[in-house]
């Protein structure tokens, strides 16, 4: 089946100026006839705002799910990843920006509607599929139809966002998830406003929203960069406020910053850093706090909050020992350890297998 050229939107009204105004996210673009949101992917068409990427993406992966990333989801599971085209936020430091800043409709040069989506996770034996690399709440549609589609085939469905929707589309799009690895990019407006083009309060938002509203599955990521974002003020501050609003169990994980896009005058980030952050959030009480993008065998590896044993050894992507039993218990004192454990770990370890679907 091809993909529709647009399909309808629910979430938009009309101004007193005649203009429509799409509110499926805080930027609340105001739309004249043929213009497009910032998102790029959602614009008017005569009376109505739709959606242009429906049914169309920029390309599949089966990646191991710990690269989403989520430690606490299904471990060791292979998950479909896939994304469309263009960002509701304007980060200048991107790691994505060829599919999430583009403004090319040819980047969506695959096709596949939500029943072959689910089909083929199915058919691949991928536990789960992801919907990433650039945000899914812009093709809230989209994601909504093929997590639907994955239930019914028992697969299940991650979204990797960064959390700028607003309260109607939010419920709608979380209710269809499994698990979530939210991205809070800093703890300060100022940051969000000069760097992301957003604003903080909006993502602090969702994160309480899917924690308190819903069973999702929640880990939450910050990308450390050099001199905005990683000062220890700023860390603790946040860490005490996630442990305070979301608990000491929600995941976090620290990850690297390497410069592109438009923040190329940037450092990479030093790996004491991401220890320091790692340290000063397990200060506050976080008991699940992980290093990314780096060659960290301590910050990788999950520990028991009980008695301190390493009960999930991890080298980047690949599971080592694994010592939680079928019931998610610490094998060495009997710690429920937090998280979405469906007996022994699975073992697909790092690899990353582009896919083609047929």
């Amino acid at each position: 089946m091809p993909a529709p050229a647009s399909v309808p939107t629910d979430y938009w009204h009309r101004l007193e100026d005649g203009r429509l105004q799409c509110d499926l996210c805080p930027r609340f673009c105001k739309l004249r006839e043929g213009q497009r949101g910032l998102c790029y992917v959602r614009g008017r068409e005569g009376d109505t705002v739709v959606l242009y990427s429906y049914g169309r993406s920029s390309g599949f992966c089966i990646d191991p799910i710990e690269k989403k990333p989520l430690n606490h989801f299904l471990p060791g599971t292979p998950v479909l990843s896939f994304g469309t085209a263009g960002c509701n936020l304007a980060c200048k430091f991107c790691q994505n920006w060829d599919m999430s800043k583009s403004r090319e409709m040819d980047t969506l040069a695959a096709v596949a509607m939500p029943a072959t989506l689910a089909g083929e996770a199915r058919r691949t034996g991928c536990r789960s599929v992801a919907f990433t690399y650039n945000d899914p709440v812009i093709f809230l549609e989209y994601a909504v139809d093929t997590a639907q589609a994955c239930a019914e085939l028992g697969v299940k469905s991650v979204a990797v966002s960064a959390g700028y929707i607003s309260a109607a589309p939010r419920q709608r799009f979380f209710h269809h998830m499994d698990a979530a690895n939210i991205d809070l990019k800093a703890f300060s407006e100022r940051f969000y406003k000069q760097i992301c083009g957003g604003h903080l309060q909006a993502v602090l938002d969702t994160l309480c929203y899917i924690k308190d509203e819903t069973s999702v599955w929640l880990e939450v990521t910050t990308l450390l960069i050099p001199g905005e974002n990683d000062s220890d003020a700023e860390l603790d501050a946040m860490t005490a406020w996630l442990r305070e609003h979301l608990g000491t169990d929600v995941p976090l994980h620290f990850t690297a910053f390497h410069p592109d896009w438009k923040m190329q005058d940037k450092t990479r980030t030093p790996a004491a850093s991401l220890k320091r952050a790692r340290r000063i959030a397990m200060g506050n009480g976080l008991n699940y706090v992980y290093t990314g993008n780096v060659r960290d065998a301590e910050g990788g590896s999950t520990y028991c909050p009980g008695c301190g044993l390493r009960v999930i050894e991890r080298d980047r992507y690949q599971l080592g020992r694994w010592q939680i039993d079928s019931a998610g218990l610490c094998c060495g004192c009997g710690t429920r350890i937090a998280g979405v454990f469906e007996g022994p770990p699975g073992h697909w370890g790092a690899q990353c297998q582009p896919l083609r679907l047929s």
